[in-house]
């Protein structure tokens, strides 16, 4: 329970706030698309042609699904989408892809989340590039901290590189068990190492944050009284006030 669970209920809360939101899945694993209820292949074109597929003329607008949401629509993907890691890999500016893409629907957005893959391979560094600023979603076990470096270094090396005003817009701690000693420590070495860039809101280990996305629902429609709507709720509100 860390990015995707993230990007679905932060994009939800935001939009039912009344702000203007486009999802971006550009995980293959397409958990995002399908944790928010958007049935694969609803619409010809995906993420995949987005990325693979400008030079025919397909758009941002070939993608978009609407939700139950006016205010949120989503750029879906499916396991098709892994392959453009690979058919990327020769192609001209393709890191740049997808912040071309993004462009026309760019000022008519207040929000845009993208949901990234796991690896720290191209599909990422395309979302980093489009990006103006990353929120770390960080689990609060010992394990997740190992590949915060990694995450770092690359930030750091799309920043020299490809993109001079990308930030860090936010560090989430996630999966808080406060029944155990280490998810405290984790908590205050985070905190350490991340003074300012913190939020406030820790989400805790939740059974209906987990059972929301197989029923296709942001944990607002699932549940929206149990603990872990009311983080995601708190959480699109600092978010807000950052601006």
């Amino acid at each position: 329970m860390g990015k995707t669970t993230t990007a679905i209920n932060l994009a939800t809360y935001l939009a039912a706030a009344g702000r203007k939101v486009l999802l971006v899945d550009m995980d293959p694993q397409a958990n995002t698309t399908s944790g928010i209820g958007v049935a694969p292949k609803v619409r010809e074109h995906t993420v995949y042609d987005l990325l693979v597929r400008q030079d025919e003329g397909v758009t941002i607008f070939d993608v978009i699904v609407p939700t139950k949401r006016r205010e949120l629509v989503v750029a879906p993907c499916t396991v098709d989408l892994a392959a453009a890691e690979i058919e990327l890999v020769s192609a001209l500016a393709r890191e740049q892809r997808l912040r071309q893409a993004l462009e026309p629907i760019r000022r008519r957005c207040d929000y845009i989340l993208i949901d990234c893959p796991p690896s720290l391979g191209l599909l990422t560094v395309n979302a980093l590039v489009a990006a103006d600023g990353v929120i770390i979603p960080i689990q609060c076990e010992y394990l997740a901290l190992e590949g915060l470096t990694k995450l770092l270094n690359t930030i750091q090396l799309v920043k020299n590189k490809l993109n001079p005003d990308l930030y860090i817009a936010g560090v989430l701690l996630t999966m808080y068990d406060p029944r155990t000693r280490l998810a405290g420590e984790i908590v205050r070495e985070v905190r350490g190492h991340f003074p300012n860039e913190v939020f406030n809101t820790i989400v805790n280990r939740n059974v209906r944050l987990s059972e929301a996305p197989s029923f296709g629902q942001p944990i607002l429609d699932y549940d929206p009284d149990s603990p872990g709507a009311l983080a995601y709720r708190a959480l699109a509100e600092e978010v807000m006030a950052r601006g």
